[in-house]
């Protein structure tokens, strides 16, 4: 028996790298030129709010982005660090280590390994078909708590 693997299944880009024209190659350059514009700095405020050094900012902003449109399911992806996942992320790992310290970038770093092999668990057994479940009241509610976290965060 003669078993043949897709590999375009677990890697998109050789599926779409087919359709790339010249056009659409600059295209993509305006648009991720214009996304670092934007994206860049943000990660340098996230690492900040997550109590990194700012250059860990610019690696979550560019790493996971070059993996997402490799690897990612979708040609309109965004990716990148947020302000929610800084703001666990510092309030996980401020009570056990100082904001900055050789051991709060480990335990940092560790914790971003583990929630990627998460999320790459999930992505393989499918279960992102679960976030239909979850409802915008439940999203924005999300949303509303972190701001009020950033604001009182401030206020100190």
């Amino acid at each position: 028996m003669h078993l043949k693997i897709d590999f375009a299944k677990f890697f998109p880009f050789l599926r779409w790298g087919r359709n790339l024209t010249r056009e659409s190659v600059r295209a993509d350059t305006l648009a991720g030129l214009t996304g670092a514009a934007i994206v860049l700095p943000q990660g340098v405020a996230f690492a900040a709010i997550a109590g990194m050094s700012p250059e860990y900012g610019l690696y979550t902003s560019i790493v996971p982005a070059v993996i997402a449109a490799l690897f990612g399911s979708s040609w309109h992806l965004v990716s990148g660090p947020t302000t929610a996942a800084s703001i666990i992320m510092f309030a996980s790992l401020s009570g056990m280590a100082a904001p900055g310290s050789a051991e709060y970038v480990a335990m940092a770093i560790t914790l971003a390994f583990m929630v990627g092999i998460m999320q790459l668990v999930m992505g393989v057994v499918r279960l992102g078909a679960l976030v239909n479940f979850i409802s915008h009241s439940v999203v924005v509610g999300f949303t509303a708590g972190a701001a009020c976290l950033i604001a009182a965060k401030q206020a100190q």
